[in-house]
């Protein structure tokens, strides 16, 4: 007769590894509108929603909001671009060469600002 050993195994399939177990749960809120678009987004892909937002997670990408030293940026060059809509109303009242340098001191200004919001 054979003995009875309780550590030995008794089949089926093998534990899986510390990294690729599922362990962690995440609760998501969405509005109706939202929820409707990801269930859209889910049948067009023909995946389970779990597998859909596992994939957005890989493969997506989400724009970071600006920093306060690019909204000043910003701020600057709508005040800029309100100047130089004054100068073209001059420009064109006085004509061009008058208001040249003002242009050009300006767009130089402009250039400058775009350089630091866009490096």
């Amino acid at each position: 007769m054979k003995d009875y050993n309780p550590n030995t195994k008794k089949g089926g399939r093998p534990p899986k590894a510390f990294g690729q177990k599922k362990s962690y749960r995440v609760n998501l809120k969405l509005m109706t509108e939202e929820y409707y678009s990801l269930i859209a987004k889910v049948r067009k892909s023909n995946t389970t929603i779990s597998s859909f937002i596992r994939s957005c997670l890989q493969k997506g990408y989400v724009k970071e909001r600006l920093s306060v030293e690019q909204t000043g940026y910003i701020r600057q060059l709508s005040g800029m671009a309100n100047n130089l809509n004054q100068i073209a109303r001059q420009a064109n009242i006085q004509g061009y060469t008058s208001v040249r340098t003002e242009y050009l001191d300006l767009a130089a200004q402009i250039d400058d600002i775009i350089k630091m919001i866009a490096p």
